[in-house]
C-alpha cells in the first residue's frame, strides 16, 4: 500500500509520528522539523513520488486532501488569520522525501518569496 520512504514507514506504523488525522486515503501528522508554529504533513496512503507524478486516477484523493487540509487548518485555528500549503515537485523544487506530501503552515506571517 505504501512505498518504501520514511513516509511509507509511518503509515505502516513502523516509525511513530505525531499523527492528527487518518483515513483510508490520507494520513495528516505533525513534521518532525517544523518551520512554523503549525507545520502538519498530509500525504496520500498510495505511494505517489510527488505531483508531477499524478494522473486522472489520483482526482478522488487529491481532491480529498485537500479538504481534509481545509479541515485541519479550521480545527488547528489557523482559518481566520490564514495559513500556507505547498508541495515541493523534484530537488530543485526543495523535495527530499519522494512520495507527495503538501505542507500546512500557519499561525505567524508568512513572507514572500519563501526559498
Amino acid at each position: 500500500m505504501s512505498g518504501d520512504t520514511i513516509f511509507g514507514k509511518i503509515i505502516r506504523r513502523e516509525i511513530p509520528a505525531n499523527i492528527v488525522y487518518e483515513d483510508d486515503l490520507c494520513i495528516a501528522f505533525r513534521d518532525i522539523a517544523p518551520q512554523a508554529p503549525v507545520h502538519i504533513l498530509v500525504i496520500p496512503k498510495k505511494p505517489i513520488p510527488s505531483l508531477a507524478d499524478i494522473t486522472a486516477e489520483d482526482k478522488e484523493v487529491l481532491g480529498h486532501m485537500l479538504l481534509i487540509i481545509q479541515q485541519i487548518a479550521d480545527q488547528e485555528g489557523l482559518t481566520e488569520k490564514g495559513y500556507r500549503v505547498v508541495t515541493n515537485i523534484g530537488t530543485e523544487g526543495g523535495q527530499t522525501v519522494f512520495h507527495l506530501h503538501f505542507h500546512l503552515m500557519g499561525g505567524r506571517a508568512m513572507h514572500w518569496p519563501p526559498g
